[in-house]
């Protein structure tokens, strides 16, 4: 998608994050249709996206949420919060239980997320900050324990 790619390479010092989109967009183990959210200013610009693609704890499902990407100009206006909120509400209608995501720890706590390990036992696939690395019910239940398995294309092993 054209306009997810732009909002990539502006928001990012390298194309990886746009590559990273690509690579999962061609993958069907990790691809999950109807969790790639854009959103829009109001002028209509496309201006933030986030995705969400399949991981596992252990071998139990969940999702990724990566790359989030908001253009420059738009930064702190509100875009990346509310594609990101959306996003995490259609993961929920999906029936989606957990959702992970390493970033920055004063950002995503106001979605819900908390250090994943110290709360919920679910561990990084590398060494990460316990701070950086959060998880999230979606469902309300107790996630389950383990290490997260990430998609191919993210290039952790």
């Amino acid at each position: 998608m054209p306009s997810v790619r732009r909002i990539d390479l502006a928001a990012f010092d390298t194309a990886a994050e746009a590559d990273l989109v690509d690579a999962l967009r061609r993958d069907p183990a990790a691809w999950l249709p109807g969790l790639s959210y854009v959103a829009d200013a109001p002028d209509g610009t496309p201006a933030a996206h986030a995705l969400l693609t399949r991981c596992h704890i252990d071998e139990v499902p969940a999702v990724a949420l990566a790359p989030c990407a908001v253009l420059p100009g738009y930064q702190k206006s509100g875009a990346g919060s509310a594609v990101i909120r959306a996003l995490l509400e259609a993961a929920r209608a999906a029936g989606e239980r957990t959702a992970v995501v390493l970033g920055h720890p004063p950002y995503y706590p106001r979605f819900g997320f908390v250090p994943a390990a110290a709360r919920f036992g679910i561990l990084p696939p590398q060494p990460w900050p316990d701070e950086a690395f959060m998880a999230l019910s979606l469902d309300g239940s107790i996630p389950p324990r383990g290490t997260v398995r990430y998609a191919k294309a993210f290039g952790i092993d």
